[in-house]
Formats: structure tokens, sequence, C-alpha cells
């Protein structure tokens, strides 16, 4: 049985930093994809970043990209978003999940939620202005 855990949310004004963590286990594929979603209040879930365990291969949502980092602890199962000049419309409830077992070079496909299986409980991440 698949089980995720996010960690690492929290409070942090406008300009900072913050890292979220997945801890993944249980994943028995040999490539697989672990993805970072978030919903906002009154908002639909949106994909934000995704890392394929091949190369690994990482994908982001132009919304994020160069502002978001994400990185594979093979060893320890651990999946991080790295967030930097954190803004307000970055408030939501994150969080990650395992998806696609293929590889696709597209971006849309990777982070498609209807993709994704197995989900974590979400941590808050609020940035004040």
């Amino acid at each position: 049985q698949v089980q995720l855990a996010e960690s690492g949310g929290g409070s942090v004004s406008s300009g900072g930093f913050l890292t979220l963590s997945c801890k993944v286990s249980g994943v028995t594929h040999k490539y697989y994809t672990i993805g970072w979603f978030r919903q906002a209040p009154q908002q639909e879930r949106e994909g934000v970043s995704c890392i394929f365990s091949s190369e690994p291969t990482t994908y982001y949502s132009d919304s994020v990209k160069g502002r978001f980092t994400i990185s594979m602890d093979v060893p320890n199962s651990i999946v991080y978003l790295q967030m930097k000049n954190l803004k307000s419309e970055d408030t939501a409830v994150y969080y990650c999940a395992t998806g696609p077992t293929f590889f696709s070079p597209d971006a849309d496909v990777m982070l498609n939620q209807h993709l994704y299986d197995a989900w974590g409980q979400g941590v808050q991440v609020t940035v004040s202005s």
C-alpha cells in the first residue's frame, strides 16, 4: 500500500522561502512519478511540479517555473519541493501524490491529476504580502 506524508508547511512573508518534504513508502513500480499539487480556497486543485524517477526528470507549471525546485532523495524515498520568492498567490494546501509510471516529455501529461492515485493529507502554505 502506497503511503505519502507531507511536512514543512508554514507561514512566510512574500519573497520568503519554504521547503516541503514528501516521505513515500510502498511504491513497487520500477519507474514512477511523485507530484506536488496545490489547492487554494474555492479554487480547483492544480499541478505544481513532479519528478519522474528515471534519470530523474522534472516538470514544473508555468506559475512556479524558476521559483520552485523539485528533487528526490532516492535512498530515503523523500521528494522535496524547494519554494523561493513566494507570492501571496502561492497560498494553498499542498499535496504530494504518486502518478504516472511512464515517461512523457509533456508537462501537462505528467501533471494531469487524474493520473495520480495515492495522495498525502496535505500541508498548509500561507504567504502574507
